[in-house]
């Protein structure tokens, strides 16, 4: 006897399909699960045959032999348990082959049969909705997955519950609705941190929205105190709201890395902000099923690194492929593994190790070879894909209220503006959606100079020696600039401005 049940692997931010087939013959009762699987799925055995006994159907007492196919690929974590029992039942005659066929299942078993939630169900539920599939999974998943629209989910408490509503007898607690479109979608934490409460620093609030309006990446430089982690707080509210597309693929991430549970609404952007003191493994991604790390957990959002040197210089120079391709690799022996990664990056660093260099010379006594070796600890390649510097000063105390500004729902109306209009640019291109992700054939098709502006890049740019990449990023920047003002050509002014900030990145070190 043969039975077959469709079920899935959690691959980096996919769902690859798989098929659980189980066979009984006679022989000595025993049970072996085959297919290149990991102690979690070898261990599931026990699971599994706790599961039947306590649901009430019992273990055959045959030789049982479970295949995961296709064997060649690497299969862990335990949401095979709840596909493997009910083949195994479907498999005795307990449940229809014709009733498993339209079917794809995914979930952790207890050992009194309830059935328990698994990381990886909205990569789970694409797959799904892709292949024609009803989703089965826990209860505690059941919200997670109907974010997906189009896909038919049910929700089931334990092994009865799945194995009735396959017989098509739902219990009481099985739940089934269809998924309903969803419109973009704010940030619930865009309020929290607003412009209006930053005291000057006109020039880094002036950043903030060429970086929001056109996915630019920015570097704060300043002594302890001024406000450069606000600023940075700042950024998520005055950037646009995600669409559902992006929401679903940060609610994707936060889902196969195991944090994104039972919530019902689609995710905002994510502000993210390790610790200096993380590994090469938290910021890249890694581990044993490999996990997202921080840089993907930003995707769509904003990467926030704060005391920039003070990272290990082999953690940070991961940073590199991300910002160029948008995507981080982790390459293992079973393969190489695509994480998306397409993130603002803001950081902030002192000026000097003790942090008052400019600031209070009386109070910093670091030497210049001190302060050389400090900035060296960020390569020179890192700095080359930043594109904005800003020096953050200590504020004036004497005039406490002229340094306030415009909040961040003023800011964020010019942004999305500026965003609409980079929109319309790149209708006919899916892989670019801001100026800051303009390749060089864009810069070339989308920045044409004004005759003056061309003079002036020409001049200061061999001043500063700027890179091809460089002299890149200052037109992306000045192409967001004219955004921002509405002008259809790039001048000479919002070239000056967008050399002003690149001039901290390029000069003598």
């Amino acid at each position: 006897m043969l039975a077959r049940v469709e079920t899935c692997a959690v691959r980096g931010v996919e769902a690859l399909p798989l098929r659980v087939e189980v066979s009984l013959t006679t022989g000595l009762p025993s049970f072996t699960v085959v297919g290149l699987v990991q102690s979690a799925v070898r261990e599931g055995r026990e699971r599994v045959a706790a599961a039947l006994r306590s649901s009430g159907y019992g273990l055959p007492n045959r030789r049982i032999t479970v295949n995961l196919a296709p064997a060649d690929v690497r299969k862990g974590g335990t949401g095979f348990d709840l596909p493997i029992a009910v083949a195994i039942l479907a498999a005795a005659g307990e449940v229809s082959e014709q009733a498993v066929e339209g079917s794809l299942l995914i979930g952790e078993l207890g050992l009194d049969g309830a059935l328990r939630p698994v990381p990886g169900v909205i990569p789970a539920a694409l797959l799904a909705r892709s292949r024609g599939r009803q989703l089965i999974v826990s209860e505690e998943n059941f919200d997670e997955a109907r974010l997906v629209q189009g896909v038919s989910v049910v929700a089931a408490a334990s092994l009865e519950d799945a194995v009735e509503t396959l017989r098509g007898r739902p219990r009481s607690g099985a739940q089934r609705r269809p998924n309903r479109g969803r419109g973009s979608v704010p940030d619930p934490r865009a309020i929290e941190t607003d412009l209006v409460d930053v005291h000057g620093q006109q020039l880094a609030r002036r950043a903030l929205e060429i970086v929001a309006a056109g996915a630019h990446n920015l570097l704060l430089v300043g002594p302890p105190g001024v406000g450069k982690t606000m600023l940075a707080r700042c950024l998520p509210g005055i950037m646009p709201p995600l669409s559902s597309e992006e929401a679903l693929e940060v609610a994707c991430v936060q889902s196969v890395s195991g944090v994104r549970r039972v919530e019902a609404a689609l995710p905002g952007r994510p502000f993210r902000a390790p610790h200096h003191s993380i590994s090469y493994a938290g910021l890249a991604g890694g581990g044993a099923p490999l996990r997202p790390g921080e840089i993907t957990m930003a995707h769509n959002g904003v990467l926030f690194l704060d005391e920039l040197p003070e990272f290990r210089r082999d953690v940070i120079e991961v940073l590199r492929q991300p910002l160029e391709d948008g995507c981080v690799t982790l390459a293992r022996a079973g393969g190489a593994v695509h994480f998306p990664s397409r993130f603002l990056l803001v950081a902030a660093m002192n000026p000097c190790p003790c942090g008052y260099l400019g600031a209070d010379t009386d109070r910093c006594r670091c030497v210049d070879s001190l302060v050389a070796r400090y900035r060296a600890r960020i390569s020179g390649p890192l700095l080359d894909r930043l594109d904005l510097y800003v020096e953050t000063p200590v504020p004036s105390i004497d005039r406490p209220n002229t340094g306030r500004g415009e909040t961040s729902a003023v800011v964020a109306r010019r942004v999305r503006t500026a965003r609409e209009l980079q929109t319309r640019r790149f209708r006919d291109d899916v892989s670019v959606h801001a100026n800051g992700q303009m390749e060089r054939r864009h810069v070339e098709q989308y920045c044409r100079l004004t005759a003056d502006a061309t003079r002036l890049l020409a001049t200061l740019g061999q001043r500063l020696r700027l890179s091809l990449r460089a002299r890149d990023r200052v037109l992306r920047v000045a192409r967001t600039i004219a955004d921002l003002d509405g002008s259809a050509a790039v001048g000479g002014t919002h070239v000056g401005e967008a050399i002003q900030y690149r001039s901290g990145l390029t000069a003598p070190r």
